[in-house]
C-alpha cells in the first residue's frame, strides 16, 4: 500500500511539473493599448511569440514613430541590449522587454500630446546556422491617441460603451405586428 502511495504520489508530482513548465512557455500576442492621458506613462506593448525553431536565434527589435508625411523615426532599439536613439524621445523610453524576447514592449514617460501618432515595432530574428543566417521579420504597430483632459477622456470612453449598451439593447426590442406603420418600438417585458 505504502509503494503504491508512493508512487502515485510521484506521477502527480511529475504531472504538476510538466503542466507548470508547460505554462511557462506559453506566449499570448495581446495588442497595445491605443490611449493615454496627457501627463502620465504609457506601454506600448509589442509581443511577438517566438515558434519552438526560433528559440536559437539573434533578435534585434527596432521601434520607429510614423510621422503624418510617412516618414519613419527610430527611437528605440535593441541588438544584445536596450538602447535608446538619439532625438525626441530620448531621456522619456524606458525597456519593458522580456529576457525571452518575445515582449519587446517599451514606456513612454510623461506623454504629450505631440506623442499622439503610429509606432511601429520590428523585431527580426537571425537563426544561428553554420551556412547562412536566414532570418524572420515580424511587424507590429500602435495608433496612439493621447488625450489632454481626464474629462473629456472619461466621457468618449462613457460615451462609447453607452452607444454599445445601446446596440445591444436594441436586439431586445419588438414592434408588435400591428403596430408596424407608426413605427413605434416596445420594449420586450422579462
Amino acid at each position: 500500500m505504502r509503494s503504491w502511495w508512493h508512487t502515485s504520489l510521484y506521477s502527480v508530482s511529475l504531472l504538476i511539473m510538466l503542466f507548470v513548465r508547460s505554462c511557462w512557455l506559453v506566449c499570448v500576442e495581446v495588442p497595445s493599448d491605443t490611449e493615454a492621458l496627457h501627463g502620465t506613462n504609457m506601454k506600448l506593448t509589442c509581443i511577438s511569440c517566438m515558434k519552438r525553431e526560433e528559440v536559437n536565434t539573434d533578435t534585434m527589435v527596432e521601434w520607429t514613430y510614423v510621422s503624418n508625411d510617412g516618414k519613419e523615426i527610430s527611437i528605440y532599439e535593441y541588438n544584445g541590449e536596450p538602447r535608446e536613439v538619439k532625438g525626441p524621445y530620448q531621456g522619456r523610453l524606458l525597456w519593458n522587454g522580456s529576457k525571452d524576447l518575445q515582449d519587446v514592449s517599451i514606456t513612454i514617460v510623461n506623454v504629450t500630446l505631440n506623442d499622439s501618432g503610429l509606432y511601429r515595432c520590428t523585431i527580426k530574428r537571425y537563426f544561428n546556422y553554420e551556412m547562412h543566417r536566414p532570418s524572420v521579420t515580424d511587424v507590429k504597430e500602435v495608433q496612439l491617441t493621447v488625450h489632454e483632459d481626464e474629462m473629456i477622456y472619461c466621457y468618449r470612453k462613457i460615451l462609447k460603451s453607452e452607444e454599445a449598451v445601446q446596440e445591444n439593447a436594441t436586439d431586445y426590442l419588438a414592434i408588435p405586428s400591428g403596430n408596424k406603420e407608426n413605427h413605434s418600438t416596445v420594449p420586450v417585458e422579462e
